[in-house]
């Protein structure tokens, strides 16, 4: 494990493998180095060709997490992580951590390119809008200390069926989502009104100018397909890749390889 520093001091915990061209890997909600197989598996297959930076989020893992929390803080950490990577790098984001990669590139940090897997935004009426008071509510339950609470929440408004929540509560895994639970807060703030059913705002993709590949699984649902290509076509060097078979849990494999290609070819 190595440590960087973010601009408001705060200590960003990070790994570093491989040779090659700099990628620095964003997770989604509740990963991190020590709770994310698939990203580490991900990092472990591009390290052949690339150097591979896998860093925690603040507040999770071993990274800090100085108050008050703001996006722009997050973009600061991410700043810094392509600083250690010698000031300019490839940028892959899974879910949440796709659409801050999107967002780091949009205010125009050193992003030679980006890969995206399946940006959780929903852009039309194929799937319920998120709740207006999910923030609100979210908060609520943070605030109360009902972590938990807070956790089952999100996870059935990501979709996710009631009662596979609660049998996952009974599950060894439930306290490593407990731990980050107040991060969820944080993602909330990435995505914004971006789960809506609106058209993306122009402001989120107005400044990103570099090779951007949208990638989603054949299996994902429409408002998740539907989401990867309205993004792709409002990106000037935008584009879609459909991975035939694979869901949002994607096989490390195939991402790997289809990551790989499009930035060696950027």
């Amino acid at each position: 494990m190595s440590i960087t520093r973010s601009k408001d001091g705060t200590e960003i915990a990070f790994d570093r493998l491989g040779e090659g061209p700099p990628v620095v890997l964003v997770h989604p909600a509740f990963g991190h180095r020590g709770f994310d197989p698939l990203m580490g598996e991900l990092a472990q297959r591009l390290s052949g060709r690339f150097t591979v930076y896998t860093y925690d989020r603040r507040g999770r893992g071993e990274s800090g997490d100085t108050p008050p929390y703001a996006v722009e803080r997050e973009l600061e950490d991410l700043d810094a992580l392509i600083a250690e990577a010698g000031g300019s790098a490839f940028v892959y984001g899974m879910s949440s951590g796709a659409v801050l990669a999107l967002e780091a590139a949009n205010r125009g940090l050193a992003v030679r390119a980006l890969a995206l897997y399946e940006p959780p935004f929903i852009v039309d009426g194929t799937a319920p809008p998120m709740p207006a008071d999910y923030q609100a509510r979210l908060s609520e339950l943070l605030d109360a200390g009902r972590r938990g609470d807070a956790v089952a929440y999100a996870m059935t408004n990501f979709g996710a069926p009631a009662e596979v929540v609660e049998q996952m509560r009974e599950q060894p895994v439930w306290p490593a989502f407990e731990a980050v639970a107040h991060t969820l807060a944080y993602d909330a703030a990435v995505m914004g009104d971006s789960r809506e059913g609106r058209p993306l705002p122009a402001e989120r993709t107005a400044s990103v100018r570099v090779p951007t590949l949208v990638i989603v699984g054949s299996e994902a649902g429409d408002w998740a397909r539907n989401a990867a290509r309205a993004l792709a076509d409002a990106l000037p060097q935008g584009r879609t890749c459909t991975l035939e078979g694979q869901f949002h849990a994607v096989a490390p494999a195939l991402l790997a390889e289809a990551v790989a290609d499009f930035f060696a070819a950027a």
